[in-house]
């Protein structure tokens, strides 16, 4: 018996970590995608509640803060305006999606395909895109910001950091 007890203490420690992990999960009910948002406006976000549909990080902030939603009403959260690029890019309702994005300078949901964006701003996965409902000197429109994101041309990207910065 004393030969086995290692292996029962181990199987018994497994066996309580992966009981505390999912009653972690099961408690917490992350929203990831919500259905039936056939009117397509913006959900109102609870921080920690919503996990980014791209990169799986949960939702602690809504300055960079993005809504995607399909012609059926789904919608999908991110916060960083990089990662829905990223994660639309190949969806079939690509071109008929309606995209919600956090405006820095009113603080509210605005279009995010009429929003201008900023370049070089620290978001929450680098790619350093801000959306601004009223434009200024050296923002870009959306189709540029998207382009830029599809072609790695982001904060993220040393050359194209130290070019936004001028260092």
């Amino acid at each position: 018996m004393k030969k086995f007890m290692p292996f029962i203490v181990v199987g018994i420690l497994v066996v309580i970590i992966v009981g505390v992990f999912l009653s972690l999960a099961k408690v917490q009910h992350m929203v990831v995608i919500q259905e039936g948002n056939t009117q397509k406006l913006p959900i109102k976000m609870k921080l920690h509640k919503y996990q980014d549909s791209d990169c799986g990080m949960v939702i602690d902030e809504l300055t960079y803060a993005s809504q995607v939603i399909a012609p059926d009403g789904r919608t999908w959260f991110f916060h960083d305006h990089g990662d829905f690029v990223h994660w639309l890019r190949d969806k079939p309702f690509e071109k008929s999606a309606v995209i919600w994005v956090m405006s820095r300078d009113t603080h509210k949901w605005i279009d995010g395909r009429k929003a201008f964006y900023t370049l070089n701003e620290l978001t929450p996965m680098g790619y350093g895109f801000g959306a601004y409902e009223h434009k200024k000197a050296g923002m870009v429109d959306f189709a540029t910001m998207r382009l830029r994101m599809l072609r790695g041309e982001t904060m993220k990207n040393p050359r194209i950091r130290k070019q936004l910065l001028g260092r």
